[in-house]
């Protein structure tokens, strides 16, 4: 399960753009934390250490114990808004965490074991990957890192559902046959490929090979005329 993390804040005083441009100057973000039946608070955080958090990856599955005029405020990251153009952070949402409550976090896949399916290593086979995370009703503090699936002994046709894996922690929000990998069989498309290159090859060849012998052809007939004049 994911530790949580600390991270420092401060109360804001105001709010509205005109506020929140005059937090981003100061090289902080502006943010709010809300939920918990209690009223939103304005917070604003660090640029950089925020910055740092989100494109570390994990940013909207990691629990925050967020310091804020002394007091401490546990909380998950729901929502984050990007500059689109430079990518830098320009607002973050948190949801305040209660005793009995869950959420609902998108938690990444990790295949593991991928050299011990005989269908991928020896017969060439290809993971098709139709779920990359899946989403998980789950305690703010059991939110798992990652849900790992063990690829060892699969072969070439073999599916693999929602059921077949282990889940370590909450509740998933789909239904238990949803589909997250298979295994495909190889493609024949690469050996057309070669195939073609081969036969490009092999032309590009007997080209080069006709255009050196109509120079050669064309040499011979230019020095039998030299010959030809000298005696003349």
């Amino acid at each position: 399960m994911s530790a949580s993390k600390s991270l420092e804040a401060v109360a804001r005083d105001r709010v509205g753009k005109g506020a929140a441009r005059a937090v981003r100057r100061q090289g902080q973000i502006p943010a709010v934390i809300y939920g918990g039946n209690q009223a939103p608070q304005a917070i604003a955080v660090d640029l950089i250490r925020t910055r740092t958090l989100i494109y570390a990856g994990g940013f909207k599955t990691t629990l925050f114990d967020i310091s804020v005029g002394g007091k401490k405020v546990r909380a998950i990251p729901r929502d984050y808004q990007l500059d689109p153009v430079s990518g830098v952070p320009m607002h973050v949402d948190f949801l305040r965490v209660v005793a009995g409550q869950t959420v609902t976090v998108e938690v990444p896949v990790h295949f593991v074991n991928e050299d011990e399916a005989p269908g991928i290593k020896q017969s060439g086979g290809t993971l098709n990957v139709a779920l990359h995370t899946l989403s998980l009703d789950v305690a703010p503090d059991q939110i798992p890192e990652a849900v790992e699936i063990d690829l060892t002994g699969r072969q070439i046709g073999d599916v693999i559902h929602v059921s077949d894996i282990k889940i370590p922690a909450g509740t998933y929000t789909g239904e238990a046959t949803d589909t997250v990998a298979n295994i495909l069989p190889p493609t024949v498309l690469g050996a057309e490929v070669e195939a073609e290159e081969a036969a490009i090859a092999e032309a590009q060849s007997a080209e080069a090979a006709e255009e050196k012998a109509e120079a050669e052809e064309t040499e011979g007939g230019e020095d039998e005329k030299s010959d030809a004049s000298d005696k003349e």
